[in-house]
């Protein structure tokens, strides 16, 4: 059973909520049905969410993939608790006009970092 990753794929689905409905609401208050329409604050939302959706999908697969292997449940938390700080930080860095560099940064590195644990622990539990 894949309790763990379950939870992290919980939290960082309502993560993915919260991104979406930033991009609706958007798009409704300001009447953009397609595309960006030129606006940079849309342009930016819908980037953060589809930077999302890029790299979570992996991650969750390497995590479930560890935790079936049975890596301990200690590495699948870091590497969980990696990707969701991780793309908070990088939402809330990203989606600011101008940038908050250190939070976008630190953002993308908490979420390579998570998938680095997820791909080491795979490795490890194929040679173990």
């Amino acid at each position: 059973m894949l309790t763990t990753t379950a939870i992290y794929a919980c939290l960082l689905t309502i993560v993915f909520l919260w991104l979406s409905l930033r991009v609706i609401g958007f798009r409704r208050s300001n009447k953009i049905a397609l595309g960006d329409n030129g606006d940079r604050m849309l342009l930016r939302r819908t980037r953060v969410q589809a930077n999302f959706t890029e790299y979570v999908p992996i991650t969750l697969i390497l995590i479930a993939i560890a935790e079936i292997n049975g890596t301990p449940d200690w590495v699948i938390h870091l590497s969980g608790a990696a990707i969701v700080t991780g793309r908070i930080l990088h939402a809330i860095g990203f989606s600011s006009e101008p940038d908050i560099l250190p939070l976008r940064v630190s953002g993308m590195m908490l979420t390579l970092t998570a998938i680095l644990i997820a791909v080491a622990a795979n490795l490890f539990a194929l040679v173990s």
